[in-house]
């Protein structure tokens, strides 16, 4: 009797700890979106729990060590300006296995520190003075995105292909330690639209599609943010 007492007990306490909701940190700022639908994106998967953060309050928020208290930190901002002690405070989030998601626009955050490429494995180059003109990256609106599996893993499994109505970004800098995990032979696309990156103790995944509303609406989005979030939240246990 005992013994079915305990395992009951230790049954339900299971339930309990697999029914808490995945705490996320959802950043945005410095781009234009469709809000509504953005944040209908994730209202609608009821197994996360995220809290908005906009720049230039939410990097405020990471050195303060507000992040500590998020399983998964998802960056959907494309912002440049960061102090020292912001910049560092990414560098401890990624000695400590705090798993990051960027999403589109992210990928030309931060143009002036290097360390931030590294991160997130890849750069979109933006246009200066300081840059020769042929390493400018460039964008295209309005196309439509096939996607193949590049590698499959927890976050593209069940895909056979993805379709996307969407923008596509050309002559990025992709790291060659990434591993992808979706590929496009869109003419005016680079190869890889999505990747796993390491740095430090972190997990990092960049998924490119995510321009406006006719992607955050379709069911494919969804499943592959839902499916990148799970991944990254059991990546550091």
């Amino acid at each position: 009797m005992k013994k079915t007492i305990l395992f009951v007990a230790v049954s339900l306490f299971a339930c309990v700890v697999m029914a808490q909701p995945i705490k996320v940190m959802l950043v945005t700022g410095g781009h234009s979106y469709d809000t509504l639908q953005f944040f209908q994106l994730f209202d609608r998967m009821p197994e996360i729990e995220y809290k908005h953060f906009a720049q230039p309050d939410a990097n405020k928020a990471l050195a303060s060590g507000v992040a500590d208290d998020f399983d998964v930190l998802v960056f959907y901002d494309m912002w440049n300006t960061i102090n020292r002690e912001q910049k560092a405070a990414y560098i401890r989030l990624t000695k400590q296995g705090k798993p990051f998601l960027f999403l589109h626009h992210a990928l030309a955050s931060y143009q002036n520190w290097p360390a931030f490429e590294e991160i997130i494995g890849g750069r979109y180059v933006e246009e200066s003075r300081k840059v020769p003109e042929e390493e400018w990256s460039e964008y295209e609106h309005d196309m439509w995105v096939y996607c193949t599996i590049e590698n499959y893993t927890p976050v593209t499994a069940g895909f056979r292909e993805l379709r996307f109505f969407d923008e596509v970004y050309d002559n990025i800098r992709i790291s060659d330690k990434v591993k992808p995990l979706l590929r496009t032979r869109h003419p005016k696309s680079a190869d890889y639209v999505a990747w796993e990156n390491r740095f430090n103790a972190s997990t990092i995944v960049y998924i490119q599609p995510g321009h406006d509303k006719r992607t955050y609406e379709t069911e494919e989005y969804r499943k592959l943010l839902l499916q990148a979030i799970h991944y990254l939240n059991t990546s550091n246990k």
